[in-house]
Parts: C-alpha cells; structure tokens; sequence
C-alpha cells in the first residue's frame, strides 16, 4: 500500500479512539500541581475578570459529529463565568483554521486587554489543538528534466506537513504537461485524493507491463483468490506492472518559527497571572514512550523546544509562554471538558486534569 494511504489510516485511527492515556504511568501526577482545593498557591488570578473561549471547528468526513460541536460547551462555560464570577466573556467565532485564528487574534489584541482565562476547545492530541489542515506554502520548480511540486500545510502549530510530488518531464509530455498547467489545483486538495487524481492519470497513460501482470495476475493465479483477495491481488498487479510517472512523500516536521508564533499570540492573550486551558483529548498526559509512527505524534513534546523534552503538552506551553497552563489528562468528551473547567475554578479535587505552573526564574 501506498505510504500516503498508511499515514492516512494510521491518522484516522488516532483521532477516532481520541488517542485515549494508554501510555501514562503512575508518577505523571507528580509533574503536575495536584488539585487538592488550593487553587489560590498557583498566585492565578482569582476571580476571573476576563474571559476568552476559542472553539475551534473542524469538519470530519468520517464521522457524523457536528463540526461546531465545540460551541456548545462554549455556551455553557460562557454563562457559568458570567454567572458565578460577573466576568467579561468574549469568544472568537467560526475558527475553521488557523489562519482564522491569528487574525481574529491579532484584531482583538489591538483592541481589548488581555485576559485572565483563555480557553480552547477542540480536537487534539498529545501535540495541541487540532484544526483543519491549513496550507501556508506552495512552490512548483522546473529545473531541467525534474518537476517539483511542494506543499507545507499546518493542523496543529508548529507541526508543518510537507507533500511533495517529483516527476522526470521526459517521461510523459500530457502528464508534465498537467503537471505544470494544474499544480494550484492540487494546493487544497487532501494528500490522498491527490495521490488518487495522479494515479488515475497515470494509468490513463501508462501502458501495463504484460509480462508482469500475467507473472503476478494471470486467471490462473486468481482462481485460488477469494473476492476481496482478488480485487486487492488486481490492485497491486496495476501499481507494480505500470511504471510510475511521479514519486508523491509525506513527512512531518517540527517548526520552531511556526510553534514560536502560536505561542506568541497566547502570551499576547493572557495576563502573566492568567490560565491557558485545552479542552481536548491528551493535553495533560504523559508523552507516548512507543508508538506507531514516530513522525505522526508527540514530536513537540519530545523535542527541545522550549527547553524540552517535556512530559507534557501543557508542560511544553508553560515553559514557552511562561503562564499557568492547564488540560485533560486522557480522552476528554465536551462534557469532560466543561466538567473540569467548573471544577477547577471551584476549588474541587479532581484526578484527570494536569495544570503545570512555570518554573521561577
């Protein structure tokens, strides 16, 4: 199977099972402030003055889940603040990316105070906030016989996926003519409907080996086949008997600038007596030890950013921003996250919630 085909599958696994805390251990509490009732030993801002919600919407073809499911939390959290504490509430609206985000960010800092509560609410994972895939870079080259298409694109920040597709203009003159004419259409595209477009191209205009599909798919080596097994036996006979016209890699990389840049923006957000809080699944728990791709997850939090590795996603947005940071430990419903928010601000114990206080300087 195709590499891209892998990642995607292996992606959606994740988020679907919300990647629940299968790799905590029993002394992760112990890096994080216990919530024993003394909320005021953090010198956190009591009672919250200002408050910000960001819910984060994100569109999901594989499930039937409401992509503005995060607004009703919002709703429930904006009236308990209003409510308990008279506090100002504002909330950023219709975030789909994160280009939505930093522009309503960088209005409302120019325009109002920052804040003593800063909440998001969203997908996520072990590595932040998750949001719709976010394109911020896009190039094609033709340097002699080679083509280059390369796309950078962002779901959680400072996280930058890299697709890049390279082909011989010799090979084909109708597919490098494609190629140079159409490469914008590919910027918005998903990397696997990508890889699909390309390959029904190319096998518009590559012939089949004949000697190698009757090797590997003669009738009489099908006969044995089961239906699903011979339809997927015929699916690999057409990607090995036909010779490839491009050559499609994915890859995630860490961006310092693009990680610098968000957390940026929270500083600029909350008071230096403030909270940062993610309500989404895994903020709070402990960095996977083993996993299935190393370049799909946890690579913030295993990096040396901000002084890393951390042992956490809120440990890893507290040593950068230098504010009180708080989230889930474990998968977290809407309900969750609204349960421990309220929790928390009322001084009640609770076991799934990691909030890490920066360290003195």
């Amino acid at each position: 199977m195709n590499s891209v085909s892998i990642r995607f599958l292996v992606c959606l696994l994740l988020l679907w099972f919300c990647a629940d805390d299968v790799y905590s251990h029993e002394h992760h509490s112990m890096s994080c402030r216990s919530i024993n009732g003394r909320l005021s030993d953090l010198k956190l801002q009591q009672p919250p003055r200002r408050v910000l919600l960001v819910p984060l919407l994100r569109r999901d073809p594989y499930t039937n889940e409401s992509p503005r499911w995060p607004e009703q939390p919002a709703r429930t959290l904006n009236a308990f603040y209003r409510n308990r504490f008279n506090a100002t509430v504002m909330q950023l609206g219709n975030v789909w990316t994160w280009t939505d985000y930093y522009r309503q960010v960088e209005q409302l800092v120019q325009q109002s105070p920052p804040f003593d509560r800063v909440i998001f609410i969203s997908h996520g994972g072990f590595d932040g906030p998750i949001l719709n895939n976010t394109v911020f870079g896009q190039d094609f080259q033709l340097t002699g016989n080679k083509g280059k298409f390369l796309r950078l694109s962002e779901v959680q920040p400072g996280l930058k996926n890299l697709l890049s597709i390279t082909y011989d203009t010799g090979k084909n003159r109708i597919f490098s003519d494609y190629m140079a004419s159409r490469w914008q259409e590919l910027v918005p595209m998903k990397s696997t409907d990508i890889w699909h477009l390309l390959k029904g191209l190319e096998k518009q205009l590559q012939p089949l080996d004949g000697a190698c599909f009757q090797r590997y798919c003669s009738p009489d080596k099908l006969t044995t086949k089961s239906g699903e097994q011979r339809e997927y036996q015929l699916y690999l006979c057409e990607l090995i008997c036909r010779k490839s016209l491009f050559d499609l890699k994915t890859s995630v990389e860490i961006s310092p600038e693009r990680f610098f840049n968000f957390t940026k923006s929270l500083g600029s957000l909350v008071t230096a007596d403030g909270l940062i809080f993610f309500g989404a699944c895994n903020p709070g728990s402990p960095a996977p030890q083993k996993v299935v791709e190393r370049d799909e997850i946890d690579l913030l939090i295993n990096s040396n950013l901000a002084g890393g590795p951390h042992k956490s996603y809120v440990h890893l947005v507290s040593a950068a921003t230098g504010r009180i940071t708080a989230g889930p430990i474990g998968s977290s419903s809407a309900e969750d996250i609204v349960k421990r928010i309220i929790m928390l601000e009322t001084s009640r114990s609770q076991h799934y919630l990691c909030i890490v206080a920066p360290a003195a300087k």
